[in-house]
């Protein structure tokens, strides 16, 4: 892999609300993003400070995270609280929201994280943990549960299917391969996961790439574009010690991780990959001011980071294509 080279800030747009956790471009370059408060949001003009505006798309009553624009201008929305859910937009007022699914294997849906639609008129999305809520997110990182799973909602709707299980903090998600293999980001262990759809291994899970930090997040940038990652967090080497202890002790670790206050660390990262894992970019900003990125995505020349704490978007330069 290469050297990593700076990611460059260049202003920050502020959204009235924080939590921007998933940002994603739609076909015309607005950038889509839920907040704490429950509002999925609309910014236009992203990469210029003097006219961007944003613009109320829907209310979740909930949580949301990962998005999805579908063609047919409606979105997924993974909700931590709600389940999986579509929002319709409606010109000029909040938008409909309809629950897809909020249960499945018997379990009620309690941390769906990062969604993608696929050509077939299914919907494949994940689980973070079946164990910890949001807002204890660390405890499972610190645990180390191995609950997250990959989920598939077949196109006539119903309970979903568990296409994969036991992934440390499933996360983001991407469709990679020209549609013959998912990419499912796991936080707790560091790295990328290829599930393959079909071919000679359909059904079967297999390492994609192992990252120099805690993914989060993925985007595809187009159908021959790089996946995107956001890195949360570097290895925390620490961290990686306590996962080699028994279960006992990592689940007192847990209980006072999630009691203790969550200091960020001011390095942040994104990465860009291409279909065969190999790394394309690597873009690294140390002391940052805006913490803990869990998104990335590409508008315009500018790359867009979201996070699950700051109160708006990041607004970075994009390298030149080389």
């Amino acid at each position: 892999m290469d050297r990593p080279t700076a990611l460059v800030p260049q202003h920050h747009v502020s959204l009235g609300a924080r939590g921007p956790e998933d940002v994603v471009a739609d076909a015309h370059g607005r950038v889509l993003t839920g907040a704490e408060d429950g509002r999925i949001l609309r910014v236009h003009d992203v990469g210029d400070p003097r006219t961007a505006r944003v613009e109320l798309l829907a209310e979740t009553g909930g949580r949301p995270l990962g998005l999805e624009p579908l063609p047919d201008g409606g979105l997924l929305v993974c909700d931590a609280e709600r389940g999986l859910l579509r929002v319709d937009p409606v010109e000029g007022a909040a938008g409909t929201v309809r629950v897809l699914a909020d249960s499945a294997a018997g379990e009620r849906l309690r941390f769906c994280s990062n969604v993608v639609a696929l050509p077939d008129g299914s919907v494949c999305f994940t689980v973070s943990s079946r164990r910890y809520p949001l807002e204890q997110w660390i405890g499972d990182i610190v645990e180390h549960t191995g609950t997250g799973r990959l989920l598939r909602l077949p196109p006539e709707g119903g309970e979903p299917e568990v296409l994969l299980d036991g992934l440390q903090f499933a996360n983001g998600l991407a469709v990679g391969g020209g549609g013959s293999f998912l990419v499912i980001a796991e936080t707790g262990a560091c790295r990328l996961t290829r599930y393959h759809l079909s071919g000679p291994l359909a059904g079967h899970a297999d390492l994609f790439a192992t990252l120099p930090g805690m993914p989060d997040n993925l985007w595809r940038e187009g159908p021959g574009g790089p996946i995107w990652v956001a890195l949360a967090s570097p290895r925390v080497p620490p961290l990686n010690l306590l996962h080699r202890t028994p279960p006992a002790v990592r689940a007192a670790a847990a209980r006072a991780a999630v009691h203790a206050p969550y200091r960020p660390s001011g390095t942040i990262g994104v990465m860009a990959l291409d279909d065969t894992g190999r790394t394309v970019r690597h873009l690294v900003r140390r002391r940052s001011g805006f913490r803990m990125v869990t998104s990335v995505c590409a508008a315009g020349d500018h790359l867009v980071l979201g996070s699950l704490r700051e109160p708006g978007v990041a607004v970075c330069a994009r390298p030149v294509a080389r």
